[in-house]
């Protein structure tokens, strides 16, 4: 391959990069570096479009943005705020057990290690990825 082939190819992927989309649980960890935030938005992305997981997000942490707050919600409430995501009622109520678990085990904080994040209802293993990295 010439050399100008290689530059005509670096060319081409950096203008063809600019219209791939960050996923939002990368963004939420990239600008909070908050473990729970990347762990709540992460639960809510699974099955769910990344611009309605945004929304959701930023809905559900306007109201609460740490285990003490969002245990305080009800989970209809959740719901409400996350909906239209995949599976709003089952998420809203693991998020709720997610936050007394947090409180109760761990001191109000999300654990680092993989194998206590898949103790939390509804946490599997590509979540507990997510939060550790």
């Amino acid at each position: 391959m010439k050399d100008s082939d290689i530059h005509k190819i670096i060319k081409i992927l950096k203008e063809d990069v600019k219209k791939w989309d960050i996923p939002v649980v990368s963004i939420v960890a990239e600008r909070t570096r908050d473990p729970f935030k990347v762990l709540i938005s992460c639960i809510l992305s699974l099955r769910t479009k990344d611009g309605t997981t945004a929304q959701a997000s930023q809905r559900l942490f306007s109201l609460a943005d740490n285990p003490a707050e969002m245990s305080e919600l009800s989970v209809k409430e959740i719901e409400r705020v996350i909906y239209p995501v995949g599976f709003y009622r089952t998420k809203a109520r693991n998020i709720k057990e997610i936050c007394h678990t947090l409180i109760n085990d761990y001191d109000s904080k999300v654990p680092d290690e993989i194998d206590e994040l898949l103790k939390l209802k509804g946490v599997g293993r590509k979540t507990a990825n997510l939060v550790v990295t």
